[in-house]
């Protein structure tokens, strides 16, 4: 079982994000019951029912902080969730996500090399190389 600081918890500074014992599972769990409930009782119907449409509207409403889930913001919980698709786009597919490295093509991201003496002095140019993941080492 993985471990979690439970020690006191104190203002931190806005580098340091926010300071709580709550963990991320935590806050999934409650929070996609609480989106749940909130949205059969504000719409009418499962989120997962909704079109795609509905579905946006839905997600920028929470973005926007315009939910009280009770415990805490929607806000909190799509932040969250961002956080966590740009993580999985953006990591090596070695950890699950990023599959076929696609992220990492989108923006020109070469992976994970050795090193990159050959192009050191490569100033002003876009670089195009394909990316290797830690899998490929």
């Amino acid at each position: 079982m993985p471990r979690s600081y439970l020690g006191p918890i104190v203002k931190g500074t806005p580098e340091q994000g926010e300071q709580t014992i709550i963990t991320p599972a935590q806050v999934y769990r409650t929070g996609l019951a609480a989106m749940e409930a909130h949205c059969q009782k504000t719409v009418g119907k499962s989120f997962i029912d909704l079109s795609d449409e509905e579905k946006d509207n839905y997600l920028e409403k929470m973005e926007s902080g315009s939910f009280d889930y009770g415990e805490f913001n929607g806000n909190k919980l799509f932040s969250l969730m961002l956080t966590n698709v740009k993580e999985g786009f953006l990591a090596d597919p070695l950890y699950g996500g990023n599959k076929n490295m696609v992220g990492w093509k989108m923006i020109g991201f070469p992976g994970a090399r050795y090193d990159y003496r050959d192009y050191i002095n490569i100033k002003g140019k876009r670089v195009e190389l394909e990316p290797i993941s830690l899998i490929m080492i």
